[in-house]
């Protein structure tokens, strides 16, 4: 298809260039794009490709299947993005949660009542492990 396209935009150039034949002293033709003496102009027409039927609906097959295979990349380009996005949210939670732990900030659940259970210096420690750890696990 590439080809054909290049070809296309070619034929307009190759049909404003001139070609001119000239037979030298051996007796051999010749062809070339500047005249020479005994030259004469040479008309080329451009050949004209008709595809049949099948050819055709070969090509429209396999621009289908580009044009469906694009869209995939497309959406799973996406997709990963989306993915990267929601990872890199979480990462910016858990520093955030394990900045403010660092800062001496209590460390609270809240009860079934509403009334918050403030943890212990060593309940306070083991959150901070697992904050490191769910870092260098999901954030690298």
């Amino acid at each position: 298809m590439r080809h054909l396209l290049l070809i296309a935009s070619l034929l307009p150039t190759l049909a404003t260039a001139e070609i001119y034949r000239w037979t030298d002293a051996q007796g051999r033709v010749h062809f070339g794009q500047r005249p020479v003496a005994g030259a004469e102009p040479v008309e080329v027409k451009p050949q004209v490709v008709e595809r049949d039927a099948q050819t055709r609906e070969r090509e429209a097959r396999s621009q289908r299947f580009y044009d469906a295979r694009r869209d995939e990349r497309q959406q799973a380009a996406g997709v990963a993005a989306e993915q990267r996005e929601a990872r890199a949210a979480e990462c910016r939670d858990l520093r955030q949660r394990l900045e403010q732990i660092a800062e001496g900030y209590r460390y609270y659940r809240e009860g079934a009542d509403g009334e918050r259970i403030y943890y212990s210096d060593e309940q306070t420690d083991a959150a901070r492990r697992q904050l490191r750890t769910r870092i260098a696990e999901r954030c690298g």
